[in-house]
């Protein structure tokens, strides 16, 4: 990409469908870098990720089937198709999630939570950045805890944030259609 850095992050967008290639090991480590320079108050380094690719992008689909099943909560057929088909082609998958250590009181949780949000972020425009297509979802059953518990993001101790593909765009992108900034500022005092 050569865009000027403003020009970059103002035109990233969600890419849900990708496919091959994805990251490869260096660009996968310079998105994991770029994730690690979110703001982070008393460097608590909240932000955790699991690396999901390859055939065990399908076998975690299929495990998230069964824990929807399990948890009564089924899928319907056609959001089971449409799930299988997304991760059939991706390349990569990130889980996310943020270690919320209760034990340390020194910081609300909810800057744990923020951090670890802006670390995905990151990510996301270091993906985008390098050409890279990326998604970041709260489907694949993110509040089951039969999958929080297969991926090791229980709570108290961890809370998972949700699930990041990553790979080539299967189809060219529009240019995203942005609010504008007015609509969401105030002013204070207010006149």
């Amino acid at each position: 990409m050569t865009a000027t850095p403003i020009e970059a992050l103002l035109s990233r967008r969600s890419a849900k469908l990708v496919g091959a290639p994805g990251p490869d090991a260096e660009q996968l480590d310079l998105i994991l870098r770029a994730g690690m320079t979110a703001p982070d108050h008393g460097r608590a380094q909240p932000w955790r990720f699991t690396l999901i690719e390859g055939p065990a992008i399908v076998e975690f689909g299929e495990f998230v089937v069964r824990a929807q099943e399990a948890a009564g909560q089924p899928m319907p057929e056609q959001k089971i198709n449409t799930m299988r088909s997304w991760l059939a082609q991706a390349p990569l998958l990130l889980a996310l999630a943020c270690h919320l250590n209760p034990e340390d009181k020194r910081f609300p949780e909810q800057e744990r939570i923020l951090a670890a949000g802006a670390a995905v972020t990151q990510m996301l425009n270091a993906a985008h950045i390098l050409g890279f297509g990326a998604f970041w979802s709260t489907g694949l059953g993110t509040y089951l805890p039969a999958v929080q518990q297969e991926l090791g993001y229980t709570e108290p101790e961890h809370r998972l944030l949700g699930f990041m593909s990553i790979g080539t765009p299967l189809r060219a992108m529009p240019s995203p259609m942005r609010p504008d900034p007015a609509t969401f500022i105030r002013r204070w005092p207010q006149a």
